[in-house]
């Protein structure tokens, strides 16, 4: 009988295997996985894998400025179109600098290969020029970490790679591959045997939790699906819809799951946690079940954790069964693949009597009430200068739902996820659990490698932007247009409205001269220009549609509009770090107020 290392050919004879180089057999992997896109920046230990990557037809190289940047990018390709990413960087300096956006992937489960070339083995653990312990340095914050030393394992070792980090609840892997692995050449085995111990991801539930969840639902009278990015990672939006639907619960979607469910839809409360809507957040704190979907119960979501939806039981589904009970026990837990989980529950629910199910109805003229209260809003700065969300909500309208929109860390952020109406999946980029500042600019860089027929904007503050905006001439060159929007208060926004609400105004290095008053280093219309792109500068309202719409129509460059707003404007509502989410503001010093024996709101200031 033929093995995998000793194939038939059609004559019947025995064939043996092509030889190639280490290098060779990477570029030849990755062919095989179906990779067609990759982000990079050569050096000495990766040169040999370069060299046969300079004749590849198949797989396109992106040359970045900066190996976070690749990362990011990578992180961008995948989250935009459910791929996997792939980041290369050289040893030492050129794979610490990944480090960034490997853990970033890692929190918001990524789907991301790094390879990284390293010292020749023969010297590691001396010190050698640019030699460092990537794979240990790495350990904590990546599904798994390999090293190669050895051409032949190649092929098995990237497969693993690909398999670990696209199955399960996805995540970053490396790929450590000494110099001499990728010089030296052995026979190349495709397809090659995998041998991983103990990874064995569970994606189909156990019945009787099924069924459990179903009769805690049935039971409810104030039941919430609280979406996580999980939905979006398993593709399961459909799914989700279906579920809803059928059960007429009230939805709401976490910063990493906005899109999961359309923001129109009417059973859709909007986003919960610290920035979250007044309906979101009071939904989850006064449910009496909780269906966690693909969520972690992070401390955005919840504040303080005890005082956090104390009457509410949990069911909770997650792929990752160390997420299981974490943080809020779950008194029905579900290990499961969020997609199969859905269509189960739905099968489940089906089956339960309809005069068995409670009645929401009150729950519901509840909530409607909240949603009629406690409207999404913003008010209008005094000192003349731009509303940023005022902004972002008019790129987000003159965009469409077909668009996508990555956006930096801060207050822009959150604006971003507040006035943008999200109505698919894969729309809303941003850096979640880690909260990485740079991730917007090579994020939609990658974005817009992967789907080059959608719009793309970075929407991004001066502080995030001035990080990695170097990518600008990765996309000018490469010919990547990506829209960029810099929402420009001259300030750490967000840094600086903590220090305004709970340091006494005390704005301690916060301050970037880089907006209205300032000497504006840099001139962000200038740095766009020595790029290559288009700068557009915007300090009227009424020239915000026009420079929107500009950027709309130039799709032979990138794009740059500094929009000068207010450093005074705040994120609202807001519940303060570290006490409980019934505390929510919905502007400075308004507050629900609560009826303490019925859990319920007035809805008067207090």
């Amino acid at each position: 009988m033929p093995t995998e290392a000793t194939p038939l050919s059609a004559a019947g004879a025995r064939r043996s295997p092509e030889v190639l180089t280490g290098s060779g057999a990477v570029l030849r992997t990755l062919e095989h996985l179906g990779i067609t896109d990759v982000f990079g920046l050569p050096g000495g230990a990766i040169i040999p894998f370069y060299d046969e990557l300079m004749a590849s037809t198949t797989i396109r190289h992106i040359l970045v400025r900066h190996e976070q940047g690749a990362g990011h990018a990578a992180e961008g390709y995948a989250s935009s179109s459910g791929k996997v990413g792939v980041a290369i960087a050289t040893s030492g300096p050129g794979a610490t600098n990944l480090v960034t956006a490997i853990a970033d992937a890692y929190m918001d489960s990524v789907p991301f290969i790094a390879i990284t070339g390293q010292v020749f083995s023969t010297l590691m653990g001396t010190d050698a020029f640019q030699e460092a312990d990537i794979v240990g340095i790495t350990m904590p914050i990546t599904k798994h970490s390999f090293l190669v030393t050895k051409p032949e394992d190649v092929p098995a070792t990237l497969a693993a790679a690909h398999l670990i980090a696209t199955t399960g609840r996805p995540g970053p892997v490396l790929v450590d591959i000494t110099k001499d692995a990728q010089q030296k050449s052995a026979p190349y085995i495709w397809p090659p045997k995998l041998d991983l111990p103990g990874y064995r991801p569970v994606t189909k539930a156990h019945g009787k939790q099924i069924t459990a969840a179903a009769q805690l639902l049935a039971e409810s009278n104030r039941p919430v699906l609280y979406v996580g990015g999980g939905v979006i990672r398993s593709g399961a939006s459909a799914e989700l819809l279906a579920f809803a639907e059928a059960t007429g619960a009230p939805v709401v979607t976490t910063l990493m799951a906005r899109g999961a469910f359309p923001d129109s839809h009417a059973q859709h409360l909007g986003m919960p946690g610290m920035h979250g809507t007044v309906p979101a957040v009071l939904g989850l704190q006064e449910s009496d079940l909780i269906i966690a979907l693909g969520a972690r119960f992070d401390d955005r979501v919840t504040g303080k954790v005890d005082d956090f939806a104390p009457h509410a039981k949990v069911v909770h589904v997650d792929i990752d069964p160390a997420e299981i009970s974490k943080i809020r026990y779950a008194d029905v837990p579900i290990v499961g693949d969020a997609k199969e989980v859905l269509v189960d529950l739905v099968a489940a629910w089906a089956d339960v009597p309809v005069d068995q199910r409670a009645s929401t109805a009150d729950w519901w003229a509840h909530l409607n009430q909240l949603l009629e209260d406690f409207p999404l809003g913003y008010t209008e700065p005094t000192d003349g200068l731009l509303a940023p969300q005022a902004i972002i909500k008019r790129i987000g309208e003159m965009t469409g739902p077909e668009g996508v929109f990555a956006s930096g860390v801060g207050q822009h952020q959150m604006w971003s996820a507040q006035f943008i109406q999200y109505e698919r999946p894969n729309a809303w980029l941003n850096s979640g659990g880690a909260g990485t500042m740079g991730y917007s600019v090579p994020a939609a860089m990658g974005a817009k490698v992967a789907q080059p027929d959608r719009v793309v904007w970075a929407i991004d503050g001066d502080g995030c932007f001035q990080m990695t905006n170097q990518e600008l001439a990765t996309c000018v060159i490469n010919d990547i247009p990506i829209k960029v929007a810099i929402i420009n208060n001259s300030s750490l926004g967000m840094v600086r409205q903590w220090q305004t609400l709970f340091y006494d105004g005390r704005h301690s290095f916060t301050d970037l001269q880089t907006g209205h008053g300032t000497r504006r280093i840099p001139d962000f219309v200038k740095l766009a220009d020595a790029y290559g792109a288009l700068g557009i500068r915007v300090e009227k309202a009424e020239d915000v549609d026009a420079a929107i719409q500009l950027a709309l129509d130039t799709n032979d460059r990138p794009v740059v509009i500094d929009f000068v707003v207010s450093r005074d404007s705040m994120v609202w509502p807001m519940v303060p770090q570290g006490i409980g989410n019934s505390s929510i503001q919905y502007a400075r010093d308004l507050a629900p107020t609560w009826d303490d024996e019925d859990a319920d709101m007035t809805g008067e200031p207090a």
